[in-house]
């Protein structure tokens, strides 16, 4: 998609005519913490280049940098998952951003989105699950995330786009996917 088209989408939201008719989702719950999971509900958040304000990562242990700056869950996943049986909820697993009416599995790798009026981030990649979120997960299966497994229940990592400020309830939409 052209800048053009992503100003444009993003110039209507900020507008206050709304969302554009193309909106998919929204924002359930950002989530942050010193370090660690699990990841607490913030009111708000300034997302920057390399994440969320107040949010700390291990770097060390592959989490973080400017192609994993925002992860995020889908609570379509979330509720797949709890209803297995696992004691999972939103920000258990790490995700920055609980997202709603979006099923995050199904982007490909550099499908841009809109978050509120001023953030836009593309998808990197699905986050392979790790031990960290096992408590999660009945007797510590975390694979249950995993992309290879659960191609719809799985985290996402994302790199900034634009920076600005997420907050629930903002409006999410798919401003566009890569070719083929």
């Amino acid at each position: 998609m052209s800048e053009r088209n992503v100003m444009a989408g993003i110039a209507g939201i900020r507008s206050g005519l709304g969302a554009p008719r193309d909106a998919v989702g929204r924002v359930a719950r950002v989530n942050v913490s010193g370090g660690g999971v699990p990841k607490l509900p913030v009111a708000s958040a300034r997302v920057g280049f390399l994440g969320l304000e107040g949010d700390d990562h291990d770097d060390r242990a592959g989490h973080g940098g400017p192609l994993r700056a925002v992860s995020l869950l889908a609570l379509e996943a979330i509720r797949r998952v709890a209803a297995d049986g696992h004691p999972i909820g939103p920000g258990t697993t790490g995700e920055n951003v609980t997202t709603e009416g979006i099923e995050l599995g199904e982007l490909p790798a550099g499908a841009r989105l809109a978050i509120g009026p001023e953030v836009v981030i593309e998808v990197t990649g699905p986050v392979s699950p790790c031990k960290t979120i096992a408590h999660s997960f009945l007797d510590g299966r975390f694979a249950r995330l995993s992309a290879r497994v659960h191609p719809l229940d799985t985290r996402v990592y994302a790199q900034v786009i634009r920076e600005g400020t997420v907050r629930p309830g903002d409006p999410i939409v798919v401003l566009g996917q890569p070719p083929g």
